[in-house]
């Protein structure tokens, strides 16, 4: 089979640090080149991969800014303008590329990676017949939308080490953003007298100033900015949790998933997906509060961080997220035959 993977552009295909859809867009298309599978990856110019690559631009946007409207619609258009070498397009590139779809017989699978706003939902709509949508988790399907299944985002697991939580610290790894819970965690970290080191790209500059920056210090509570793979790999496995104190329906959580296959143990607010990402009481805790929260921290010694390992291994490696989507790959190549 023949398939291609659109990848945004805004960072390198897989990412230096931050870019969770460019990173799921490699973990799926290694995986795929690693079952065989004949893989064209759609990314910037710099990406890294075995799989063939085509790119109309060398740098990522996020890092060498530029018009992104042309730069996308020449990025979306490379793809779909060489749609009949393909078996199956996949696009991870969000809503733009599916007003291509009516002008195309390749099928076309969407990944829907979340929902920006609620605007964009009437393009999803329009587009509902001509291709297949994917969900990354079971509560973030919008129901107005059919799918054709969820597959959670998986991970390259050789990247993360089992680590043993020898670092006695409580870790935050996620965008700077009141929906993130930067504060939250800072609260839970200061009633559990324990030190907390954050990491993550500053995405609303006045929280930070507000309500992350005052707490900061040189030993208690430390912000590393936007960590790379192998300083990524490190804190997960020395931290005795991850805090994820989410204020919003959260589609994923790749920091969530990269933390319990590091075997280190997940402290969540009860939001969107991650009732299905954490295992309660046994690959860390879900909570409703802060006060919860401080409870949990005490708990976690409870937690055995090899069964961590194992759930992340089964639910979130590689080798699942590609043979999932190859199965629904067939299914969507043999209904458009059947037309």
């Amino acid at each position: 089979m023949r398939v291609a993977i659109l990848a945004p552009v805004t960072w390198r295909t897989p990412p230096r640090n931050y870019g969770p859809w460019e990173q799921v867009a490699s973990v799926l298309t290694e995986g795929l080149v690693k079952q065989g599978v004949d893989v064209t990856l759609f990314a910037t110019g710099d990406s890294v991969t075995q799989a063939k690559l085509q790119s109309i631009r060398q740098k990522p946007l996020g890092e060498f800014p530029g018009d992104a409207k042309v730069v996308e619609c020449l990025h979306i258009s490379n793809v779909m303008e060489q749609a009949e070498k393909f078996d199956i397009i996949h696009n991870h590139f969000d809503f733009l590329p599916l007003t291509y779809t009516g002008l195309i017989r390749t099928p076309v699978i969407t990944t829907i990676h979340g929902f920006s706003s609620e605007q964009i939902v009437p393009v999803y709509k329009k587009y509902n017949a001509r291709t297949s949508y994917v969900s990354i988790s079971d509560s973030d399907r919008h129901p107005d939308l059919k799918y054709l299944g969820t597959v959670y985002n998986g991970l390259n697991e050789q990247q993360f080490e089992f680590g043993q939580g020898k670092g006695d610290f409580l870790l935050y790894f996620g965008r700077i953003h009141p929906q993130k819970g930067a504060y939250e965690a800072i609260q839970i970290a200061i009633q559990s007298n324990k030190k907390l080191i954050l990491c993550g790209l500053i995405q609303e500059q006045s929280y930070f100033d507000e309500k992350v920056a005052p707490y900061l210090n040189e030993s208690s509570v430390i912000y590393l900015g936007n960590a790379g793979p192998e300083q990524r790999n490190r804190l997960l496995g020395d931290a005795i949790a991850l805090l994820h104190p989410i204020d919003f329906e959260e589609p994923f959580g790749l920091s969530v998933a990269e933390a319990m296959m590091c075997g280190t143990p997940v402290i969540a607010f009860k939001r969107g997906s991650m009732k299905e990402l954490i295992v309660d009481g046994k690959t860390g805790f879900l909570v409703d509060n802060i006060e919860e929260a401080v409870v949990a921290v005490k708990k976690t010694a409870g937690i055995k961080r090899s069964e961590c390992r194992d759930h992340a291994m089964e639910k979130f490696s590689s080798d699942t997220m590609a043979l999932s989507y190859m199965k629904l790959y067939e299914q969507v190549v043999t209904n458009a035959s059947n037309f």
